[in-house]
């Protein structure tokens, strides 16, 4: 054939799973996995999320017993959202010291809080009648600096719940500082924080607003950064580290792997990634239908996610992926 010897043979590190094993450059441990839970006020059985077959809203005893199902698989913590019987133009629940969240807060850590780490979501979306992640000015924009004022009041009741990490995610400008200073302020100097840091304006959110029961009308383009750019996720890193970010998110995953490469490449602190509603939703719905095979795909997107840079996967599939992990 031309090729003098020694002929050289990738296909060698292939040949069966003991090798390919050894020689895998990306690897996923259940300690690097995030399970986000729902939790909705007033019901007393699951509430099933059509749009995200086997996610659901869960009762705060459904939750305790998720949760304990995610330690006992090794998950290396959970993201907290509360769903409010009643919402208003401010969010009042959000701040309510015993609103869903907080006491979903107090139940979890109770229950699981020594073995893995407890987070909530920190923003007004969940909790407004108009579904934006703030107030409104009187024009109908979203008032970046009284959000911030809300902001730190929500901050301040889920550290008193209990809460070891809270996740700011409402792109305020100025949201990773503010929430830093009324944590510390009060105390609260331990509880640490994920900042929302490149999270874009995504189709891929769809499903999350049946998930959380939001009643958006029109979009977030004003305040979530754009698709089309991504050299302002590292402006976006800067901000957030220099004011206190204890690690950072990009939001969604698959669709911005290269964001997601150049925020770990850049980044001093930890970096995680959110595989959205969206990109769940699309491989359930592959699944049903018999195009693909949907644990190898679950398999492939996590590494993907993975082989990027992100040292942290908010997913939900958390607790059965770790589960195959664990059991080999």
């Amino acid at each position: 054939m031309g090729i003098e010897s020694p002929y050289i043979r990738p296909r060698r590190l292939r040949v069966t799973p003991a090798v390919r094993r050894l020689v895998a450059e990306t690897r996923l441990h259940p300690a690097e996995l995030i399970m986000p839970m729902f939790v909705r006020e007033g019901i007393t059985e699951p509430v099933p999320v059509s749009s995200m077959p086997g996610v659901v809203q869960h009762t705060r005893d459904t939750l305790k017993k998720a949760a304990n199902e995610a330690a006992a698989a090794g998950v290396g913590g959970i993201m907290l959202f509360g769903i409010p019987a009643v919402q208003d133009a401010t969010g009042t629940e959000g701040t309510n010291p015993d609103g869903i969240l907080q006491q979903a807060i107090r139940d979890v850590v109770a229950e699981v809080g020594d073995q893995l780490v407890v987070m909530s979501d920190l923003c007004l979306d969940e909790y407004t009648d108009h579904g934006h992640c703030g107030v409104l000015a009187a024009d109908g924009s979203v008032d970046n600096d009284a959000t911030l004022l809300r902001y730190a009041e929500m901050a301040r009741v889920q550290a008193d719940a209990g809460v070891h990490m809270v996740g700011p995610s409402g792109m305020m400008d100025g949201q990773v500082a503010v929430v830093r200073e009324a944590l510390d302020e009060v105390g609260h100097q331990d509880v640490s924080i994920l900042a929302y840091t490149a999270k874009y304006a995504s189709a891929f959110f769809g499903p999350f607003r049946e998930a959380v029961g939001s009643s958006l009308k029109g979009d977030r383009k004003a305040y979530q950064q754009d698709p089309a750019n991504a050299r302002e996720s590292l402006r976006e890193l800067e901000l957030d580290v220099a004011e206190g970010a204890d690690l950072v998110m990009v939001k969604p995953a698959m669709a911005y792997l290269d964001v997601l490469r150049e925020v770990a490449d850049h980044s001093p602190v930890p970096v995680a990634a959110y595989q959205v509603s969206g990109e769940y939703a699309m491989v359930e719905a592959a699944a049903a239908n018999g195009w693909i095979d949907r644990d190898r795909m679950i398999m492939e997107t996590l590494i993907s996610i993975r082989r990027a840079g992100a040292e942290q996967i908010l997913t939900y599939w958390g607790t059965e992926v770790a589960q195959w992990l664990r059991n080999g």
